[in-house]
């Protein structure tokens, strides 16, 4: 592998992690049809780190999980609308054998259905346009596919998400761009001044005892809100912050709510 060689994800997950290790935390995963760059190899050829294209995340994956691509197949996919996977869990057939995916998934159909031949790549579940944008009813309707998914530090997918990664990947399937990160995200859209002007599918986020943004959820009404926390569940919001339906105590303190979500 060289440095800048492009790559793509031809697995359903691949845990990208903070260093060349299986001991290292992950910090995000790769979806199946998610592409990179590689910006560094480490000494052992073990080890390669990447740059997401779409969110610009780096971080370190294992080189056997790694499938290359040319810069014109990189430059393709950044240019032409494919499909992403709307199913929470389906099957493609891949070079003649049964591949389980994910909702999320970027499949290499464009809008006039044709595939990468080269690839042997069929699909038939249910999926949308990467570029079209939609309202806040199918976004609800994403979202809560995901109820029940556990917490998982990195993850991305309905076996395993973190916050921003359930905010990030809903907003993706409806047309929408987000950064990985809480911390990132919060810069995303406008400001809502207060609870009471919030809307359906206003993001919200929550702070730490240092005023940091760690936390992040999706407003489902004024006061309802999806999120992950233990696993993606619906709590109640006010201005305060979440009030734990199960608990009933406040377990994070509202910092702001940004809108993203076009009317």
């Amino acid at each position: 592998m060289e440095i800048q060689e492009k790559g793509i994800c031809r697995l359903s997950i691949v845990p990208v992690r903070a260093e060349g290790s299986d001991k290292s935390e992950i910090v995000t995963q790769l979806l199946f049809g998610e592409h990179y760059t590689v910006t560094d190899v480490s000494k052992d050829q073990k080890w390669l780190r990447i740059l997401i294209h779409f969110d610009k995340y780096e971080g370190w994956i294992d080189a056997k999980q790694h499938t290359f691509i040319s810069d014109d197949y990189f430059n393709q996919i950044n240019n032409v609308d494919y499909k992403i996977s709307t199913d929470l869990s389906s099957s493609i057939l891949y070079q003649k054998h049964q591949l389980p995916i994910v909702i999320g998934s970027i499949l290499p159909i464009s809008t006039n259905e044709l595939f990468k031949m080269e690839e042997q790549l069929a699909y038939n579940g249910d999926s949308k346009s990467l570029s079209q944008k939609r309202e806040f009813d199918f976004l609800k309707h994403i979202a809560c596919k995901y109820l029940n998914a556990p917490y998982l530090w990195g993850g991305r997918s309905p076996f395993g998400i973190d916050c921003s990664g359930f905010t990030q990947i809903v907003f993706r399937i409806c047309g929408y761009h987000l950064q990985r990160d809480s911390s990132q995200q919060v810069k995303a859209g406008t400001l809502v001044p207060t609870v009471e002007e919030a809307k359906p599918g206003d993001l919200a986020f929550f702070e730490n005892e240092a005023g940091k943004i760690h936390h992040v959820g999706i407003l489902l009404n004024k006061n309802d809100i999806i999120h992950a926390s233990g696993l993606v569940r619906i709590d109640t919001l006010d201005e305060k912050g979440i009030l734990n339906k199960t608990s009933g105590s406040y377990s994070h303190r509202l910092s702001s709510i940004r809108r993203v979500l076009k009317d």
